[in-house]
């Protein structure tokens, strides 16, 4: 009987050896390309009207529920949650043709109803005659709300544009007079007519109307990328459409204008179309007069 050629069965080792070393060092460099973990930073919560500030690489581009967000030259971004939002969120950084997916559970909320009696009946079931005016306003606040201007104040946090009692809160159903109408979507803080409100945030004016049919004196400014603040029911507005304020400004006046039954200010915010509750971002994003630590990332 031959005996086996030892030397040739070592080479063969050796040559399987050597192919196993680069079937896994191919099938390791495979895993790595497929998931490569993209750096993200957030702050906020994922609940119905929440703004969420985030922070990734500057080189990716960066998609919320399939659609394209802009991102700041630094890699921050911010998106926001409406009143009804429910399930789950996903976002995707995409750098090149690497791209990570990230999903995240919506909180539950719940909401409660709000009855309002005493506002003019005529704010609650228009005339005929008024609906074109309505229409007009309604346009020129979506318009205010639509813009994109390319700047971050709102990474630097916002303050409270005055102190008073809350009268009204985010997502409550409303019901004027017995009529039953849609959510209410600000932060009502009561105050005297005159008293100033301040700038929660700087920005631009982008709106200042002196008197709208269901929110009176109303003004609208940008903190950048999408996200806004709407005051209602002003008695007197400080600023003109196209001026930049500071955080902290005296911009205008409580008043009781529209569809209100006593003097206070609604504060609202959006991100574009997407109304958001300022009660909760100031929970999470508040920054006090003494402390402007800015955002994580900004």
């Amino acid at each position: 009987m031959k005996r086996p050629d030892l030397g040739m069965t070592r080479r063969v080792a050796i040559i399987v050896a050597a192919a196993l070393r680069r079937a896994t060092v191919l099938i390791v460099g495979l895993l790595s390309i497929n998931t490569t973990v993209h750096a993200l930073e957030l702050e906020g919560v994922w609940q119905p009207g929440a703004m969420v500030v985030g922070r990734t690489d500057p080189k990716a581009t960066v998609y919320f529920q399939g659609k394209p967000v802009a991102v700041t030259p630094q890699g921050q971004f911010v998106v926001g949650l409406g009143r009804d939002a429910r399930g789950s969120v996903e976002l995707k950084t995409v750098i090149g043709a690497e791209e990570q997916l990230y999903n995240y559970p919506i909180l539950k909320r719940e909401y409660e109803t709000q009855r309002v009696d005493g506002v003019p009946q005529k704010t609650v079931t228009p005339p005929e005659e008024v609906l074109a005016r309505i229409r007009k306003e309604t346009a020129l606040v979506g318009q205010a709300r639509a813009a994109s201007d390319s700047r971050t104040e709102f990474l630097a946090g916002f303050i409270k544009p005055l102190e008073g009692p809350i009268t009204g809160v985010y997502g409550s159903q409303r019901i004027y007079n017995g009529v039953p109408k849609r959510p209410h979507y600000g932060l009502d803080i009561a105050r005297p007519t005159g008293t100033l409100v301040q700038v929660p945030a700087a920005g631009v004016v982008k709106l200042a109307y002196d008197d709208m049919y269901y929110s009176g004196g109303t003004l609208i400014i940008d903190h950048g990328y999408g996200i806004s603040s709407t005051f209602i029911h002003l008695s007197e507005i400080l600023v003109e459409e196209g001026t930049y304020v500071e955080q902290g400004q005296d911009v205008a006046k409580v008043g009781a204008g529209g569809r209100a039954t006593g003097p206070h200010l609604d504060w609202r915010m959006n991100w574009y179309k997407v109304r958001l509750d300022p009660a909760l971002i100031l929970e999470h994003f508040l920054r006090i007069a003494d402390n402007t630590e800015p955002l994580p990332g900004s």
